[in-house]
């Protein structure tokens, strides 16, 4: 017989499996944030610094007491290490061996960006094994400073496909700059790198994205793991035979969870305050999920044209007692220390209150202290009552009327 659940009780179990809201306790900052690493499966990395770079947002909203500096220590001690999980990530040390799927299939099928990196792989490699540590600026090529490949030269693409063949990994980064090392040197010896079976990986998919998802759909499971659907559907059929996982009946969809998810309703979801979220939080980074899962239609649209955004440049987010109920357009002026929320988006469904409005106050000034920043302000509010109700609190909030 198949359970079935309300999306109340949905929200609840994921919400919960994504330690949120209330964070993730621990005797130490640092044994959190590995406690938080290990239980969401992955951290995306992302380039964007329009405010604090998103895998620090991420483990932020997660972690009390939670530091930048946490992360970079994390992944020197070895804990942690840079691979593709769908993105750019920061992963638990112990799931190396399951990239080792990618990196086969990227050294026997993908061809490098830059026509030059597979001639002078050998080239640097050597030189890492014979100097050490090196950065992609320590292979500068002058030579092709006014070519087209000089924002790709051929050195740093040859790094990059080391890196992504399991040759090379990032030993540590300095500022934001990738510092590769051979393998050899920086993984644990007590690693297991066996490469996985076909039926393995799949389980590990699987078992992973439950852990910190809660409940799952077979289509997000092989969530851009190209190729990876159909061992995903047998390995389904062999773990609800065993007993393994269950299977659920949210509306009119199928959903898979752990034997124990449906304890978790068994749980007090915290009244908790507002979350600001980063769009690369694991929450909300498969759109179509939040979309049917939360009833909240978000896109980042800084890949947008400007003329296309309909909220903004970088909104983020706004979670608030297990609800999605707004998003807001952020950047840290970092020279004037100041937040600037460009637009505040609050969705028409929820019903506007004081605690709300306290709640997000308090949020917006741990966000700006997070975002080296001492105040904030607020330019523009599409709900009047809401931008009065600020202003009445707040003295920073600026009204463009």
């Amino acid at each position: 017989m198949v359970d079935t659940l309300s999306l109340k009780q949905a929200r609840k179990i994921v919400l919960l499996s994504q330690a949120l809201p209330k964070s993730i306790s621990h005797k130490s900052a640092e044994k959190a944030t590995i406690a938080a690493i290990n239980q969401l499966g992955y951290i995306q990395i992302d380039t964007i610094s329009r405010i604090e770079r998103a895998h620090h947002h991420t483990l932020w909203n997660r972690v009390s007491g939670y530091k930048p500096d946490i992360l970079d220590s994390l992944q020197q001690q070895r804990k942690v290490f840079e691979y593709w999980a769908h993105a750019a990530a920061y992963l638990p040390i112990e799931d190396f061996r399951y990239c080792r799927i990618k990196m086969r299939h990227i050294t026997e099928h993908e061809k490098p960006w830059h026509p030059q990196a597979n001639k002078i792989k050998a080239e640097v490699l050597a030189r890492i094994k014979a100097e050490g540590p090196l950065q992609s600026k320590n292979f500068e090529d002058k030579s092709h400073k006014n070519g087209p490949w000089w924002d790709w030269k051929p050195a740093k693409s040859a790094l990059e496909l080391l890196f992504l063949q399991g040759e090379l990994m990032i030993e540590r980064r300095i500022g934001f700059q990738k510092v590769f090392n051979l393998t050899e040197r920086v993984l644990p010896n007590h690693i297991d790198t066996t490469l996985p079976t076909q039926a393995e990986y799949a389980q590990y998919l699987i078992k992973r994205y439950l852990q910190a998802n809660g409940l799952g759909s077979e289509s997000e499971f092989s969530y851009l793991r190209q190729g990876m659907q159909r061992a995903i559907r047998q390995e389904l059929l062999h773990m609800l035979e065993a007993g393994e996982i269950i299977k659920l009946r949210l509306g009119e969809s199928d959903y898979y969870a752990d034997k124990e998810a449906l304890q978790l309703l068994n749980k007090n979801l915290p009244k908790a305050d507002v979350k600001i979220l980063s769009p690369f939080d694991n929450l909300v980074i498969q759109r179509k999920r939040l979309k049917n899962l939360f009833d909240y239609d978000y896109q980042l649209e800084c890949y947008l044209k400007p003329q296309d955004r309909k909220f903004g440049y970088f909104c983020l987010p706004i979670l608030w007692q297990g609800e999605f109920v707004g998003r807001m357009d952020a950047k840290a002026d970092r020279q004037n220390r100041t937040l600037i929320i460009y637009n505040l988006f609050t969705e028409k469904r929820f019903n506007k209150s004081d605690t709300f409005v306290l709640s997000l106050i308090s949020a917006l000034n741990s966000f700006s202290h997070f975002n080296q920043c001492q105040r904030w302000e607020i330019q523009q509010c599409n709900d009047r009552k809401i931008a009065e109700m600020i202003c009445a609190h707040h003295a920073h909030y600026q009204r463009n009327d």
